[in-house]
């Protein structure tokens, strides 16, 4: 005869410990942060007995909201879906799981609403400090924090109005070495598809980059300005109707990693001019740009070094060490493709 399977194992919680330890709620929370130095040997073993047989694991949450560091770190991501947060997010775990902390990963899909509502809730959840990759809208978020008195530390952009701690990677410098390069290859005629840079600073580096670069040769560019959360085709197909023709050999730049992807799709009219009379030059999106057809050339940041280093960053100013430089750069490799010679 078939048995019944085996129910599910419901938590106890601190009130039912206290009860069959014959003490207080309060008694027992002492004991599970540690706070034992006026705590009896007796009571001691009554709670650790019963811990024991019962096999009790403490909540989480429940700990962190009643110890003084939760071992929690919050983290807000813009787009949690791209490989290029996903490493952001290895690396951070990489670093604070070796110190005993875990995270919580939010995707405000660059949403200044959605960035406040996680802030409000994660603070809620007791995190002992937070790593945002921030929208434009960055003011608020630091005032949020900073009133909670907890460590923030800024990824994948550098605040120019404010002293905040942040790690970032040679986003100018990279732009600027790529696009030379681009103008030896013998391109001559530049296009630039990008969002408004804000006051982002990746954003506002890697154009910044881009036009002095070409400065430095005389060349000038055209631009397509693009919404924050799609690329519109009709738009994008128009603008390079009317810059490509054929002959004059043009690079198109995508500073914008999350925007690559459409803007690489909606190129297939031109891919059989590449890379000769056509090119495209991108940022990440390593997961697919090397396998495409024909492949992308992208600028690469160290996505997992970036998070890695944040996590430093942050735990140094939790543990209040001085240890740490708040403010880091990191550099950027390029990963030649076929959309470019």
């Amino acid at each position: 005869m078939p048995q019944n399977p085996t129910p599910a194992k419901k938590r106890l919680t601190i009130k039912q410990i206290a009860e069959m330890a014959g003490t207080s709620k309060t008694t027992v929370s002492f004991y599970l942060n540690g706070k034992t130095d006026r705590m009896s040997d007796d009571t001691q073993k009554r709670i650790a007995r019963v811990i024991e047989e019962t096999g009790y694991e403490p909540s989480p949450l429940a700990r962190g909201m009643n110890a003084k560091e939760s071992k929690l770190i919050g983290v807000i991501i813009g787009d949690i879906t791209n490989a290029f947060a996903n490493q952001i997010v290895k690396g951070i775990d990489e670093v604070i799981s070796a110190e005993g902390y875990r995270m919580l990963v939010c995707s405000s899909n660059f949403s200044k609403q959605s960035e406040l509502a996680y802030i409000d809730r994660l603070l809620a959840l007791g995190v002992d400090g937070f790593i945002v990759q921030p929208t434009a809208q960055f003011k608020e978020i630091t005032r949020q924090i900073s009133d909670a008195k907890k460590p923030l530390v800024f990824i994948d952009s550098k605040l120019y109005d404010f002293a905040s701690s942040w790690v970032k990677t040679d986003n100018y410098e990279a732009s600027y070495r790529a696009i030379e390069a681009c103008v030896e290859k013998g391109y001559r005629r530049f296009l630039v598809v990008t969002a408004e840079p804000g006051l982002i600073s990746s954003r506002v580096e890697r154009m910044s980059g881009f036009v002095d670069a070409l400065e430095s040769h005389d060349i000038g560019f055209s631009q397509l300005v693009i919404d924050d959360e799609r690329v519109d085709e009709e738009k994008l197909g128009a603008f390079l109707k009317a810059n490509i023709d054929g002959s004059t050999p043009t690079l198109v730049f995508a500073p914008n990693c999350w925007a690559l992807p459409e803007i690489y799709k909606y190129c297939r009219d031109y891919y059989g001019l590449m890379p000769e009379h056509v090119g495209l030059l991108g940022f990440d999106n390593t997961e697919w740009a090397s396998v495409a057809s024909p492949s992308v050339s992208v600028v690469v940041q160290p996505a997992r070094e970036e998070g890695a280093t944040a996590a430093h960053i942050l735990l140094d100013a939790i543990g209040e060490k001085g240890e740490a430089d708040p403010h880091q750069v990191l550099d950027c490799q390029v990963q030649w493709g076929d959309t470019t010679l």
